[in-house]
Formats: C-alpha cells, sequence, structure tokens
C-alpha cells in the first residue's frame, strides 16, 4: 500500500501563523474548501476551512478577511467575525518556528453568490455529513468538533 500524498510528498512545508473560517449559511450546514492536489500544501486533497497565512502588519482578522475575498469573493468585515478558538503548533523538532492558527465563526446569508477560486471545490455540510467525510484536515476537524459541540453550528 502506497503512502497518501500528505505523508509521502518530498516537498517542504513551510508553517506559518494563520487564520481560519468555520463558515456557516442560513440553515447551519457548514462550508468547507475542497483543497487542491498539491504537494507542497498541508495535507491536499483534503477538506478544510477556508483562510491562510497572515502576512506582515496584518492582524489574523484582517488577513481572514483578505483570504475570504480571494478565495471566495465574500465581502466580509472583521468585525462581523466571532473569534472561536486558537491552535497553537511548534513545529521546533523539525526546525522550524512555533506557528498559530486561529478560528473565527463567520456566518454567510447568501453562499450562493460565492465564486470559488482557490481549491477544487465548495461544499456545504450538516455536522452528520461533515464528519462522516473520509478526509478532513484533522486541526480543522477538531476545531470544527468543538464548535459543534458547543451548540455553535446547530
Amino acid at each position: 500500500m502506497s503512502l497518501p500524498l500528505y505523508v509521502a510528498a518530498e516537498a517542504e512545508l513551510q508553517p506559518v501563523d494563520a487564520a481560519a473560517a468555520i463558515l456557516l449559511d442560513e440553515g447551519g450546514r457548514y462550508l468547507l474548501q475542497h483543497r487542491d492536489r498539491l504537494p507542497h500544501i498541508f495535507y491536499p486533497d483534503h477538506w478544510g476551512c477556508f483562510g491562510g497565512a497572515v502576512e506582515a502588519g496584518e492582524s489574523p482578522a484582517e488577513a481572514l478577511q483578505r483570504e475570504l475575498q480571494e478565495e471566495l469573493e465574500l465581502d466580509s468585515q472583521p468585525d462581523q467575525y466571532r473569534l472561536f478558538t486558537r491552535f497553537d503548533f511548534d513545529f521546533s523538532p523539525l526546525g522550524k518556528s512555533k506557528v498559530y492558527r486561529i478560528y473565527y465563526e463567520v456566518r454567510v446569508s447568501q453562499p450562493s453568490r460565492l465564486r470559488l477560486h482557490e481549491g477544487q471545490a465548495l461544499g456545504h455540510f450538516a455536522a452528520d455529513e461533515l464528519f462522516a467525510l473520509p478526509r478532513v484536515t484533522p486541526y480543522d476537524s477538531f476545531a470544527l468538533w468543538m464548535h459543534y459541540r458547543a451548540g455553535a453550528g446547530r
């Protein structure tokens, strides 16, 4: 049996600080990105939250605003985001730095207006569908589980 791409890829991964959106539509379904199948990204070909790197001079909320505009053409404002949780990752055993991933809850009133510009697909999932998916980025899956368990996605 061969290793999955996210394990076998020889491309060097660059961990960076990131912001991610727990996107919810009017019905409480989670909106996820089916990530591209690229060996240089974390968890290629998995479902995960939209978002990305925090660039120099940006706050995490500003980075998320930029990423949601770039990835989905979602016009949003950071004051519409609700901070949900933060994960810290220590990559020092791999000769890298410590980084964070901050999650914000973002409600989307008209998801049909979204236009996907990054990733293979945009999916809308009820919690039971989401947690039955075969490939979800582990850290996003954990944040989504926490969100669901907190009652925020119901």
